[in-house]
């Protein structure tokens, strides 16, 4: 048996709408400065918890918490609004996903900083529910890049590390990885600049060269 685990957003679907949208929301609603798209993109992994006091450094414990909880209502929103158009799929990545699941010897996992509130929403709006065996979020676990997430995955599923490999998109992705002992492969199309991925096993600019590198490293 192998298993492949897949970040979420940047690496299977293109939220960065919604989550710029919602911190910007978010941020407005306490009449603070918004943070730029840069730096919004780049705590994209990161638990909110985490990450948050990293965009809103000088600000209180208590503001904080009011900013947690106004981001998780405005992209809740924002998901209801659109519907079926919520978070689209990167090109490819639908036939991957369910080509993968179809194989035998082929578990799939998930390491993602949403919540799981959030992420049944999206597998179930994508019709992939199903796809995945082992389920890890930001609700039962230390944020990226602590390894738990791939530590539980392992645990779960039985299978090796040398049998599993690490999709994602951000360093916090490739570190996660990295620390619980399995390879890496970074994809170019998310949200970390690629000279944050350099200490990745392999990088892949689309879903085609995606599979290739999976079946290479497992």
């Amino acid at each position: 048996m192998r298993l492949v685990i897949f970040d979420v957003d940047g690496t299977l679907s293109d939220s960065q709408l919604d989550i710029i949208g919602s911190m910007t929301d978010a941020f407005v609603a306490e009449e603070l400065t918004v943070p730029t798209r840069h730096e919004i993109l780049g705590i994209v992994g990161l638990s909110l918890e985490v990450a948050m006091p990293l965009l809103a450094p000088e600000v209180p414990d208590a503001t904080i918490d009011r900013l947690v909880a106004a981001y998780k209502a405005a992209y809740m929103q924002r998901r209801l609004d659109a519907g079926a158009a919520h978070s689209p799929l990167y090109p490819g990545v639908r036939d991957l996903v369910e080509a993968l699941a179809a194989e035998p010897e082929t578990l799939l996992g998930i390491a993602t900083g949403k919540s799981r509130r959030g992420l049944v929403a999206l597998l179930e709006n994508h019709g992939l529910s199903g796809a995945f065996q082992t389920i890890q979020v930001a609700d039962d676990h230390p944020s990226k890049p602590n390894p738990s997430m791939i530590l539980a995955a392992l645990a779960e599923t039985g299978v090796a590390p040398d049998r599993t490999v690490m999709v994602g998109d951000t360093q916090f992705d490739i570190d996660m990885a990295k620390a619980s002992g399995i390879r890496t492969i970074a994809v170019s199309w998310g949200y970390h600049p690629v000279t944050k991925l350099s200490h990745a096993d392999l990088l892949v600019d689309d879903a085609t060269a995606l599979r290739k590198a999976i079946d290479t490293l497992t």
